[in-house]
């Protein structure tokens, strides 16, 4: 599964098959009400910590996967498995929001796929 980086889209291994996430506009509005933030630059303040919750971890990745266009509930993501456990659902989250908010310098940012 092909995904365009510059639409924000990432791909990531779930339960064995490729999948893809992006946080859209609706995905974004989604995550400010299930923070309480007033607006985007309270989302980026909360997850720039690098201190995210498994909760975190499985609304960020509900809300990618729906922005992307899978019909999926966040009780369906917190039964998901990566290869990598845990730590494979952090470099995903830390991944998709990256390629969302950016970080860097344009340079150290991916090139179009």
């Amino acid at each position: 599964m092909s995904a365009n980086r510059r639409r924000g889209e990432i791909s990531a291994e779930l339960d064995g098959r490729q999948v893809r996430l992006c946080l859209t506009l609706g995905a974004l509005a989604e995550l400010e009400a299930a923070y309480a933030a007033d607006d985007l630059g309270m989302l980026v303040e909360r997850f720039s910590t690098g201190r995210l919750s498994a909760l975190d971890m499985i609304r960020i990745i509900g809300a990618g996967l729906r922005g992307a266009g899978d019909d999926v509930s966040d009780e369906a993501v917190k039964t998901m498995q990566t290869a990598d456990g845990a730590a494979g659902f952090a470099a995903i989250v830390t991944e998709l929001l990256t390629t969302t908010f950016g970080a860097g310098s344009a340079k150290d940012r991916p090139a179009n796929p």
